[in-house]
């Protein structure tokens, strides 16, 4: 590869990339089998610092769909940062024994800091409570796929906004896509970042801060819930007091739209009781699925094999 490109924010691609992605992803939904072997001999090191299932797990199925092997661990005590080894010396040795890294981190910036001491592409798998790139791009082929757009929607985000990394990365990429009204519903302790807030309004974007899902519910044609983060808290009273604050039930989506959809990045905790699953509207469960193709895509992107091969 010429030039070695990495995703670690969202703003890394442009919106016509991250269209044509989303594009290749629906495609590989559709007939995966054409691209079963586009990553032949290619190896995925999968370094997951943070504990992981839907992320690591999806990595790992799109790299083997494409036919290409994962090497990795799912444990930073397994590796020999457990040791003191620095993560610029970890990158620079997995670098030589793969030809593409996705990586999780519970500090935020280390991914960036990673893309300076590699010979190959980095993914940020997610890093602290800042960015979820990934995630993101799960969030968007599931709305291209059942709202037929990415522009020009109400969209309720509701949970943790304060350290819920997929929510940053999701809401500013909305807004690059030009949808400038967002419901945000959190206890106050956990809204959105003051830091986060001032750059959307400076973009022209109207946010409007609410307590209850009941208050907007009938307006809205997304609403993205997230799990109150146990882990992101310093302490544990303070979890426990927030954890119950917002569960969606079938009472609370009554009066909503017919086609609005329910996303949720998952893991879920007791946030959406088990009576939605049922429900048309809830995806989340297809929005997990549809993380495999989307990932295919940029795995084929990064490494410019299959559909992404140059001429």
């Amino acid at each position: 590869m010429t030039n070695i490109r990495h995703l670690v924010e969202p703003e890394n691609f442009t919106l016509e990339e991250i269209e044509d992605l989303i594009d290749k992803g629906l495609s590989m939904n559709a007939d995966p089998k054409p691209y079963a072997n586009v990553c032949q001999g290619k190896i995925m090191a999968s370094l997951f610092f943070e504990p992981s299932t839907r992320t690591k797990l999806s990595f790992d199925s799109a790299m083997m769909r494409l036919g290409g092997q994962v090497l990795g661990f799912s444990d930073a005590s397994t590796s020999s940062t457990s040791k003191g080894e620095s993560l610029a010396d970890t990158i620079k040795v997995v670098s030589g024994y793969s030809d593409i890294i996705v990586m999780r981190h519970p500090k935020e910036g280390a991914p960036l800091l990673a893309t300076h001491f590699t010979e190959v592409p980095i993914i940020n798998g997610g890093d602290g409570g800042h960015q979820h790139p990934t995630q993101t791009l799960t969030d968007l082929i599931t709305i291209k796929k059942y709202k037929g757009k990415l522009d020009g929607m109400k969209i309720g985000f509701c949970g943790d906004l304060k350290y819920g990394r997929t929510v940053h990365s999701l809401i500013r990429t909305l807004a690059r896509f030009g949808n400038k009204e967002f419901y945000l519903i959190s206890p106050e302790e956990l809204t959105l970042p003051s830091s986060l807030k001032a750059q959307l309004e400076k973009q022209g974007v109207k946010l409007i801060e609410m307590r209850y899902i009941e208050d907007v519910v009938e307006e809205l044609d997304i609403l993205y819930m997230t799990r109150i983060q146990k882990e992101r808290f310093f302490n544990e009273s303070d979890y426990i007091r927030l954890k119950n604050s917002y569960i969606l039930d079938k009472d609370k989506i009554k009066a909503a739209k017919s086609d609005m959809i329910i996303l949720h990045p998952l893991p879920r905790v007791n946030e959406i009781s088990n009576e939605v699953d049922t429900d048309p509207r809830a995806l989340y469960f297809e929005q997990a699925k549809l993380g495999v193709y989307i990932r295919m895509a940029l795995i084929c992107k990064l490494l410019e094999v299959g559909p992404y091969a140059r001429g």
